[in-house]
């Protein structure tokens, strides 16, 4: 398959499936915390390409209405991500997340 038999909705979905898999993979694979909220924001900012495309191809205003709560949602997981972030930090001068199953007991 060449990109001349694509068309442009093919592309934008591909691309969006290509940003939601590496955000994926970051998030499972790394342990730094920073890296991994980078990686929460990668996968919906995906979501919100894949949203506008098919929006547009449609004629429909449905995606970007959904793309307004995504973008609210994210902003929100940033905040308390990050201040969260910032309290472990604080007590454990790391932002590396694997030693925080010891905080269960």
């Amino acid at each position: 398959m060449n990109a001349e038999s694509l068309t442009p909705i093919d592309q934008y979905i591909y691309l969006s499936s290509l940003l939601f898999c590496i955000g994926m993979a970051g998030v499972l694979l790394r342990r730094n915390a920073i890296v991994i909220l980078m990686c929460i924001e990668l996968m919906l900012n995906a979501v919100n390409l894949l949203f506008v495309s098919l929006s547009t191809y449609m004629g429909d205003a449905t995606g970007q209405i959904f793309v307004f709560f995504i973008m609210v949602v994210a902003a929100a997981e940033a905040s308390v991500g990050l201040a969260i972030l910032v309290m472990v930090y604080r007590n454990t001068r790391s932002t590396d997340i694997s030693f925080l199953d010891k905080l269960k007991n």
